[in-house]
């Protein structure tokens, strides 16, 4: 493997669901990331870990095995029943939860307000109210907010995290830094609203902000900016302090990134980029990376089909069926050839590379994501 960069040292995936305390599964979107992450997780539970993974958007049929929906406060223990009949058994245990970043803010204003009226007011802020779920990253920071509080309270010994959808998938690590850019203090202190014991130039400023605003805005708006930011400028010096934490811990040794991509080559372009600008720009310990849904590891194909295959057809049958089916078998090995070809060029120019099966069913359920389980726990 490379050790360049933000690559970490050779660690096979079997030793970082045993070792780490978080991993990040990262990717394009439509490359299997939520099926690569509830893998890895089931992975770790049957090694006897207590397992949450916390999942974005997954298909609705994968939501439904694991037992999530949106809104719901803490995250679902999976039946120990139909987990022990996959091979977890106590102390491994897994929990499944869908990423919802309102209930994530809410519970950071309820705990770090400066009492439970401010908490109360901001909470039904209209203003907070989009803000908290509209501002530019903060999906991703609160992602990552949560992933951090459930491995700090100790309730998990591993916490798998898919991340959010989109074409720069490790984009939410920059969202501390982004949503940091949102809070800057002087923000909060221009909209502020003024107090009796504030300076006479910065009341008389005020004054005239507030009068601007309640044109521009109307009064009740303005109020409700004016109040918005009052409460939660009590609210940075957590934030600020939190968001450095945060950074640290994605950088350390307990956090380990997993980049997913497909064969196709455009994932896997894409994937090679993203790679680039982690190990460049964000410094973060790469594991490695997967090619998921790959024929890399599968045996050859099937024998090219023959006559003798066809029994006692007639003659007629088989020579019409014979070409059809030669074209097929040639199709299927092309893609095999290809995609051992992607395999060898992902760790050839990036490293670790561990290859995960294209699924004969859609992975929907616990016992065909225990298929991909079996190729995890050899890898």
């Amino acid at each position: 493997m490379s050790d360049s960069g933000s690559t970490s040292k050779h660690v096979s995936l079997v030793e970082a669901l045993q070792s780490r305390r978080a991993i990040v599964c990262a990717g394009a979107g439509g490359v299997g990331k939520t099926t690569v992450s509830a893998s890895l997780a089931l992975a770790a539970a049957r090694l006897g870990r207590r397992v949450l993974v916390v999942t974005i958007d997954p298909s609705r049929r994968l939501a439904e095995t694991l037992g999530v929906s949106r809104h719901l406060p803490e995250p679902t223990p999976l039946d120990p029943a139909r987990l022990a009949a996959l091979g977890v058994h106590p102390p491994g245990s897994l929990d499944a939860w869908m990423l919802d970043p309102g209930i994530v803010s809410d519970r950071t204003v309820e705990s770090f307000a400066q009492t439970p009226d401010d908490a109360r007011r901001l909470l039904a802020n209209p203003v907070y109210q989009g803000l908290s779920r509209m501002t530019a990253g903060m999906q991703e920071f609160t992602a990552v907010e949560a992933m951090h509080t459930f491995v700090t309270t100790g309730r998990y010994d591993l916490v798998v995290l898919d991340t959010p959808p989109a074409r720069n998938a490790l984009r939410f690590l920059d969202a501390p830094r982004r949503v940091s850019a949102f809070m800057d203090r002087r923000i909060f202190e221009a909209f502020a609203p003024t107090t009796a014991g504030s300076g006479l130039v910065r009341r008389l400023a005020g004054s005239v902000v507030e009068k601007v605003l309640d044109v521009a805005l109307g009064q009740n708006t303005r109020k409700a900016v004016q109040e918005f930011f009052a409460l939660f400028g009590a609210l940075l010096q957590h934030l600020e302090t939190n968001q450095q934490t945060m950074v640290r811990f994605l950088r350390s040794d307990a956090v380990g990134f997993v980049l997913v991509t497909s064969p196709h080559r455009a994932a896997v372009d894409e994937a090679l980029a993203l790679e680039a600008r982690c190990r460049a720009i964000l410094g973060v310990p790469l594991l490695g990376r997967v090619l998921n849904q790959s024929l890399a590891a599968d045996d050859d194909a099937a024998p090219y089909p023959a006559a003798s295959l066809f029994g006692d057809e007639d003659a007629a049958t088989v020579a019409a069926a014979l070409p059809v089916l030669t074209r097929l078998a040639e199709a299927e090995q092309a893609e095999i050839t290809a995609h051992r070809e992607t395999a060898v060029r992902l760790e050839r120019e990036s490293g670790t590379t561990w290859v995960l099966p294209r699924l004969p069913v859609a992975a929907s359920n616990l016992e065909a994501l225990n298929a991909l389980v079996e190729r995890v726990l050899k890898a």
